[in-house]
């Protein structure tokens, strides 16, 4: 029987219970929060519900719910995070002053600086995927003010093993756009290494196996490298989303003045594989057939 009650007494809204956020919501209830759950699909909100949630019938009657609480989103892109958050009938309508806002998805910089100026608001961006959201394992990294990101902290202690307070609004965006860049060029290194080791004749499960251990080991190699060796595409982390991030990398480094031919090639690769080859809800693994007919 769960015991954990870390969070007893808090009343938590949460908005979006994709993959991720459906366990993560889950996680804040059996902390003991009173969590009310929003989504625009019914069914996860009728799973949460079954769950012992509440579920709410708008995002207005949420916000109302949770007064002065905080409300979490894991939503998908920038744009759903403004008309869920400021929209007719959104969260503005409902919150208390003393409401806080928690964004774990990935926005754009300048959006979320701009959110942070109209509500009390901390970006928490997440990395770890479905398995680290499932397991209540992932890194959090978090932009916004002291105050905010202490009153944050008994929620990331929740659903993370680690959380960084990088700085003010907007920090923990450019953090998880960092990450992004990182995960979206070694998903094309694996991706390039295992098939030329394929079409040269060596077992690419034994050269994954192989280099597990040395200097090229990461989780991609790991994880995402078994899922190319295996041929597995089932979408965890869609490759879609993985192509929004990339953009968002490209505006911010276009904004600042930063120009890399290895970036430039990183968002035409996952373009044609998304928007070309129309495999957008692919995992984003699913880099690998780019080069599986070649």
């Amino acid at each position: 029987m769960n015991m954990d009650k870390r969070l007893a007494g808090d009343k938590i809204g949460f908005v979006g219970l994709g993959n991720m956020g459906r366990a993560m919501a889950r996680h804040l209830h059996e902390a003991g929060a009173e969590v009310i759950v929003w989504n625009r699909s019914a069914a996860p909100a009728e799973a949460a519900a079954a769950l012992g949630m509440r579920r709410a019938e708008s995002l207005s009657a949420l916000a109302r719910e949770v007064g002065e609480g905080v409300v979490c989103l894991n939503l998908t892109t920038t744009d759903v995070v403004r008309e869920v958050a400021f929209g007719s009938g959104g969260l503005v309508e409902g919150l208390g002053e003393k409401a806080l806002i928690i964004d774990f998805g990935t926005t754009g910089v300048p959006e979320t600086r701009e959110f942070a100026r109209r509500l009390a608001w901390v970006d928490a961006p997440v990395s770890g995927g479905q398995v680290g959201a499932e397991a209540a394992s992932l890194t959090i990294m978090a932009g916004g003010s002291e105050a905010d990101y202490q009153r944050a902290l008994p929620l990331f202690q929740v659903l993370g093993q680690r959380s960084t307070h990088l700085g003010p609004s907007g920090a923990g965006q450019v953090t998880k756009l960092a990450n992004q860049l990182i995960v979206a060029q070694t998903i094309d290194a694996v991706a390039q290494a295992l098939r030329l080791a394929e079409l040269s004749g060596v077992n690419p499960a034994l050269v994954r196996e192989a280099l597990l251990g040395g200097f090229a080991e990461s989780r991609i190699l790991n994880l995402h490298g078994d899922r190319m060796v295996r041929r597995d595409f089932t979408p965890g982390g869609r490759s879609a989303l993985q192509l929004k991030d990339v953009r968002l990398i490209c505006e911010l480094a276009e904004s600042l003045g930063f120009h890399s031919p290895t970036l430039a090639n990183c968002r035409a690769q996952w373009e044609t594989f998304v928007e070309e080859q129309g495999h957008g809800d692919k995992d984003h693994s699913g880099l690998f057939m780019m080069y599986d007919s070649r």
